[in-house]
Parts: structure tokens; C-alpha cells; sequence
């Protein structure tokens, strides 16, 4: 049971040289929907977020993805969202193995030498920490809220769900990225260039005259 490893009890143990014989991640991906949609084309964002500092095992946390990717599908299509899994299970979960058949005590040693072995993986998160985020049209709020409560039924603890200011994963706020949109630089070009689901921002260059 995952029940004993839900607090963040004592230091971070990645996997490395020292801890090996480490299972994969059950995470399969960690970018779903429209991936390739350009920043333009998706203005709302929804993010799940932590309520309480845990461990989230990397089984519940691909629960939880596989549960929001197929209400998403069912609602609105392959096209119309893009969801990225803002958490990654670097953290090592360790199990100390006892028998259970007959005979158990004559063979075991009890709490001596109880440093277990690798087991899984989980994600450390703290407060505040966005654990999912889906961007879409502005006027599909109502899955995506529908999609992410159904994905909190698969953690632990606490979590809330916010309705993001921001134009899409971008920092930039809706209104300060209209007027991003329709600013030109000196040479009369758009400053947005497209940056995958982000943005850059075209430097002003003026162009000098050549003089004979």
C-alpha cells in the first residue's frame, strides 16, 4: 500500500550510482492533445494544483493523466486541448521485503538491517505546486474543470483547480497579450513571433541608411 509513503518524511533519493536496480516511471507521456496548436490558437488555461506538501507515486500520477486525456478526447476531440504533466517522479521509494509463509522469524532478522531495496518512484510537491495544465478555447472551460476533478480523484491529500489569467502557458496575461498582438516594431513587423506553445518577442531594429 502507498498509504505509509504519502509524506515527505526525509531527504530526496534520486536514482544514481549509488542507488540502482531503480523500476521505470508507469508515466507513458507527458505531453497529450495538440501539441503542435500554436499559442494563438489556444488561449484558456486550467491548472490542477497541490494543496499539500507529499509524495505522488508515479502510478497515480499516470492514473490521473490517462483519466482527464480520455474525458478530454470524449468531449472535445484530439484537436481542440493540449495537457503537459507539470510533475516528474525523480524521488525513489524504497521496501524492506518480509516472508509471510511458516517458519517466517526463523529466517528473518526483523528491523535489523532494514534499509530497503527500490520499489518505485514518486514526485515530491509542495503547496501551490501546479501538478497539470490544459490549454484550450475560452469557451471549454467547463471540460476542462470537468476533466481535472476527475483526475483529482486519483491523488492523495488535497488539490484545487484554477482558472489561469495567463494566455495559455505563457506568463503573459490575456489582456497584455492582445495588446502584445497587435504592437509592430519599428520596421512594421508583428513583435509575436510563434514559438511553439510559447511566444518570442522580435527585437527592435532600426534600419540605418547607407550614405554614398
Amino acid at each position: 500500500t502507498w498509504k505509509c509513503y504519502r509524506f515527505c518524511k526525509n531527504k530526496p533519493y534520486p536514482k544514481s550510482r549509488f542507488c540502482r536496480g531503480v523500476p521505470d516511471s508507469k508515466i507513458r507521456l507527458y505531453e497529450l492533445g495538440n501539441k503542435k496548436a500554436k499559442i494563438q490558437d489556444f488561449p484558456l488555461c486550467v491548472h490542477l494544483i497541490s494543496d499539500e506538501k507529499e509524495q505522488l507515486s508515479s502510478e497515480s500520477i499516470e492514473a490521473a493523466r490517462v483519466a482527464c486525456n480520455k474525458y478530454l478526447m470524449n468531449n472535445l476531440g484530439k484537436e481542440l486541448f493540449h495537457m503537459r504533466v507539470r510533475v516528474h517522479p525523480f524521488h525513489v521509494i524504497r521496501i524492506n521485503k518480509m516472508l509471510s509463509c511458516a517458519g517466517a522469524d526463523r529466517l528473518q532478522s526483523g528491523m535489523r538491517g532494514a534499509f530497503g531495496k527500490p520499489n518505485g518512484t514518486a514526485s515530491r510537491v509542495n503547496r501551490r505546486q501546479v501538478l497539470f495544465s490544459v490549454r484550450s478555447k475560452i469557451n471549454k472551460t467547463l471540460e476542462l474543470i470537468e476533466a481535472l476533478r476527475r483526475a483529482k480523484y486519483k491523488f492523495p491529500g488535497k488539490q484545487k483547480i484554477f482558472v489561469s489569467s495567463a494566455w495559455g502557458f505563457s506568463g503573459i496575461s490575456r489582456k497584455n497579450f492582445q495588446k502584445l498582438k497587435d504592437l509592430e516594431n519599428l520596421e512594421g513587423q508583428k513583435l509575436i513571433i510563434n514559438d511553439g506553445a510559447y511566444f518570442k518577442i522580435q527585437k527592435k531594429v532600426k534600419k540605418t541608411l547607407k550614405t554614398s
